[in-house]
């Protein structure tokens, strides 16, 4: 029974033979058409002076992006540096801290919308 197996095994290998073959050179062909492509993209890229549209996209929208934090980041700073002064003036402590940092936080949220577009002042 074991001898039917071995034989079996042989008889299959002798029969996968061509088609390892055939897949052999799909693979080789394969690899040579992937190897060409590469070396196509490797070309474009290796242009000095060209930014391709993806990365230029990215970088336009990483600089919106930090300058709509910026301006939001900026009212709450400016609203919390008044109330400071205005707690400090009239001596009337956390009240005007909170009330204006409150002020500068609705500032940058309405400077981030004008920004970024969303309302429009237009009707």
């Amino acid at each position: 029974m074991a001898e039917n197996t071995h034989q079996d095994a042989s008889g299959s290998r002798d029969q996968s033979s061509p088609d390892e073959a055939a897949l052999s050179a799909r693979l080789g062909s394969l690899d040579h058409r992937l190897s060409e492509i590469r070396d196509s993209r490797m070309s474009k890229t290796d242009q000095s002076g060209t930014e391709s549209g993806d990365s230029a996209a990215r970088a336009s929208a990483m600089a919106l992006g930090f300058r709509l934090s910026s301006e939001l980041i900026a009212g709450v700073a400016v609203g919390a540096a008044i109330g400071w002064g205005v707690d400090h003036w009239l001596s009337t402590s956390p009240f005007g801290f909170i009330v204006f940092m409150l002020l500068g936080f609705v500032a940058g949220v309405v400077n981030v919308v004008r920004s970024a577009g969303v309302a429009s002042g237009r009707r």
